[in-house]
């Protein structure tokens, strides 16, 4: 919902990078003040959490250069030209698990760092699952860990689970078993 009492005079492109622009975001406050925010405008994500039949899930290790660690994280890439986000959570499911699945279910939006920045992550959760085979891109050093639905809030309390569309992800699944 568009709050009318903002007025964005302009946006001023402050660097461009792979991913997203980062802008001098440029408004008039209802008070009438004039200030200057940044905003990163990122390209629109979509993930799946995989359930297997026997109520685990499964997760991706990966390397992640931001926080220069090795992160759980459900399948999740950039919706392509073209592409619905479901159909995006389903192209990563397949590449980054090998697995298909039979039933996915839309759970919510989410906007990962919302002070700053406009990306949107598309959040499904996948069920039925059938493995063909993995299509990683040729950059993803990817491992499955099916992890038991028991063993979650132990490795989020530990730190090992800590990728937000990941948390939300688990959130929802775990929500959606009582």
């Amino acid at each position: 919902m568009k709050c009318e009492k903002f007025k964005r005079e302009r946006l001023e492109l402050a660097y461009r990078a792979h991913v997203f622009d980062v802008y001098n975001d440029y408004l008039v406050l209802p008070d009438g003040r004039r200030v200057v925010y940044d905003l990163i405008k990122h390209s629109p994500g979509a993930c799946i959490l995989p359930v297997c039949d026997d109520g685990r899930i499964v997760l991706v290790r990966q390397y992640r250069n931001a926080i220069d660690e090795i992160t759980y994280e459900v399948p999740a890439g950039f919706i392509d030209e073209g592409e619905t986000p479901k159909d995006a959570a389903i192209r990563e499911l397949r590449e980054e698990t090998g697995y298909i699945a039979r039933n996915v279910e839309y759970v919510t939006k989410t906007v990962l760092a919302i002070g700053t920045s406009d990306e949107q992550t598309y959040l499904y959760i996948g069920r039925d699952l059938m493995f063909e085979k993995t299509e990683p891109d040729e950059n993803e050093f990817i491992n499955c860990e099916y992890i038991e639905i028991d063993d979650v809030d132990r490795m989020i309390k530990n730190g090992e689970i800590v990728d937000s569309k990941t948390l939300i992800a688990i959130y929802a699944y775990k929500c959606s078993l009582t």
